[in-house]
């Protein structure tokens, strides 16, 4: 009789155990990067994938695209609006003519001085509430930003001043930095990410603004031109993981959350990676004759108000003028600008 009951509740076990993986549902992703797989974030944006599929005990997988292989890097955005593909691992900055506000989610420009300062802003500062809403409306979800600090510019001659700016074209990303640049007497071009090293081959740019130092390093750049600027100081772009708004919403509530806290920790494992791989990339440069210039900080003060100036400029639209109100309110806290 004993025996009979325990095999009966074994069985009610196994019945329910198989009736849980019955109904397991599977999250399958399409996602789009602008990184080319051997760049350093390229290689953290397969972490990523990694993390999820493996906490997700494979519920989640995930078809990932590299180097902006299925649309451009400016179309990224629309085409998991639209279905084309299922999320956005670029950054805002591409989609900046939807809605000015998004370039005060992409990269303010001349705020914050650290990674850790501008993702404390979105965890901590009301800035992933203030930016949901202008996401929503364009049929997308912002999981979470990845930011891997200061960006460096790769030129065929010297960064040192602003007075260098005059007359230097350059790749620029679409949206504030164009403005602020041409006021500093730069000459700046908007292009492809997948195009900055041919055109800096052919000479149609003398430098351009890419990403941090060590992700130059991986995209070759310095084996064209040789100077940088180390430690770097006009732009530090969160990239972003957005996701159609309709297949985030499907998911079960665990792929979320997955999704969600795997942000996080890229997050800070990009911040910290970068800390270690530019300061190899400046040493490994300099080894090889690149010429690194550090900004004095009287330079860096005139950079700081050009860029500052511009930002009400941007922001034309009352997400825009919400979002900077929120960057200028905990910026204050932070001491950075005088409230």
């Amino acid at each position: 009789m004993k025996f009979m009951k325990l095999a009966a509740a074994a069985a009610s076990t196994i019945a329910i155990v198989g009736a849980s993986a019955a109904v397991a549902q599977t999250t399958n992703l399409r996602i789009q990067t602008h990184y080319a797989p051997e760049t350093v974030s390229g290689q953290l944006a397969q972490q990523y994938i990694d993390d999820i599929v493996a906490m997700s005990n494979g519920e989640i997988q995930v078809e990932m695209f590299y180097s902006a292989s299925v649309v451009k890097s400016v179309e990224t955005f629309d085409a998991a609006a639209t279905g084309i593909l299922d999320c956005d691992m670029t950054g805002s900055g591409y989609v900046v003519g939807k809605n000015s506000a998004f370039q005060f989610v992409a990269d303010i420009m001349g705020g914050y001085e650290t990674p850790y300062q501008q993702l404390s802003w979105l965890y901590f500062g009301g800035g992933k509430e203030a930016a949901a809403p202008l996401y929503n409306k364009f049929g997308m979800e912002l999981i979470g930003w990845w930011v891997y600090g200061q960006e460096s510019f790769a030129s065929s001659r010297p960064i040192a001043k602003v007075e260098d700016f005059k007359d230097w074209k350059f790749r620029s990303p679409p949206g504030m930095e164009t403005k602020i640049f041409e006021k500093l007497g730069a000459s700046p071009i908007v292009m492809d990410f997948t195009e900055i090293f041919t055109a800096l081959e052919t000479g149609i740019i003398d430098g351009a603004d890419a990403s941090g130092l060590a992700n130059n390093v991986g995209l070759g750049l310095y084996d064209i031109v040789n100077h940088a600027n180390f430690p770097g100081f006009h732009s530090m772009p969160s990239d972003h993981l957005a996701c159609n708004k309709a297949v985030f919403d499907a998911m079960p509530a665990h792929h979320q959350t997955i999704m969600k806290v795997a942000m996080e920790a890229l997050a800070l494992r990009t911040a910290l990676t970068f800390e270690k791989k530019n300061a190899e990339a400046a040493a490994q440069l300099r080894e090889q004759g690149v010429i690194l210039h550090q900004w004095a900080p009287e330079e860096l003060a005139k950079f700081r108000a050009a860029a500052q100036a511009t930002w009400p400029e941007f922001a034309d639209t009352p997400e825009a003028k919400a979002l900077v109100e929120s960057h200028l309110t905990y910026l204050g806290q932070l001491g950075l600008v005088s409230n």
